[in-house]
């Protein structure tokens, strides 16, 4: 059946809940590359509990429990095999504690026509337990084969790179093992572990994931262009352009545009992108 996209807006999802802990924000900022070096005081800061502070991407890790699935929202059926990952988009709208109790609502924003997909964005709002905003996420999910449903075809790509040279690039080296430490932050697609899998897939190896590379830009930015600061960053999109390997080079690119920075993140060894229109709005 077509997509019916007011009757998928409508659908009301129940609210859910969910924790966090500091070692689940050490774990996912060791995924993200950071200790190296170990002892580096601006490392200790994302990977020893003592002075711990929290990369906003962290979010993009969180479940809350019972708050049903895009598989059971009426008027979006699909293949969830034909699903791709292809935008994301954080507001943060308080410092993040390294520990937190919360709970949220998600809801479909929007569902665009592209013609031979549908773009379905997927967002949560999440609050603490007495009810102050937390943060936003808004997921872009590629839906292959779901359009022609007669939908508006949406906004076009926002946060374009200008055509001159970046006002700084920064390196980030990733590990052989990088996805085998992301993935235990949640995501154990075997894309990102298994060689068979992959190979079904078209690549030669377990590829990093998409969300692993989004982490690894943002500490790059806030390392790179703000001191180190994550609670500076307010808001954080980018859109995922193509497929990192474990073991390489991202060059992170920044430009200062507009009271934002824009933002490409490049394998060095392949020169090809991985990530995208990306903005980094500050607070």
């Amino acid at each position: 059946m077509p997509i019916d996209r007011d009757k998928a807006m409508a659908y009301e999802f129940p609210e859910g809940t969910g924790s966090y802990s500091n070692d689940e924000v050490i774990l996912y900022h060791l995924g993200v590359g950071a200790g190296v070096p170990a002892t580096d005081a601006g490392e200790l800061e994302y990977t020893y509990e003592k002075d711990l502070k929290v990369l906003p991407s962290f979010v993009t890790t969180v479940f809350l429990s019972g708050g049903g699935s895009m598989m059971s929202v009426p008027g979006l059926e699909f293949n969830p095999m034909m699903l791709l990952h292809g935008e994301q988009d954080i507001e943060i709208h308080r410092p993040l504690p390294p520990e937190a109790k919360m709970k949220g609502r998600t809801r479909i924003a929007d569902i665009f026509d592209k013609g031979k997909a549908a773009l379905t964005i997927l967002e949560n709002s999440v609050s603490t337990e007495d009810g102050e905003p937390l943060f936003t996420t808004r997921m872009g999910l590629f839906m292959r084969g779901e359009g022609g449903f007669g939908g508006e075809s949406g906004p076009p790509a926002a946060n374009q790179a200008p055509d001159r040279e970046p006002d700084a690039v920064f390196e980030s080296e990733t590990l052989p093992q990088q996805a085998l430490l992301y993935r235990l932050n949640g995501d154990k697609n075997p894309l990102h572990c298994d060689p068979e899998f992959a190979a079904m897939g078209g690549f030669d190896v377990p590829i990093i994931h998409g969300l692993c590379s989004y982490g690894i830009t943002c500490k790059a930015v806030v390392d790179g262009m703000l001191d180190g600061d994550p609670t500076r960053m307010a808001r954080y999109q980018a859109r995922f352009k193509g497929v990192a390997w474990p073991g390489e080079t991202y060059q992170v690119r920044c430009w200062k545009e507009d009271g934002k920075i824009l933002v490409e993140a490049w394998s060095k060894e392949r020169n090809e992108a991985i990530i995208t229109n990306a903005a980094v709005t500050l607070r």
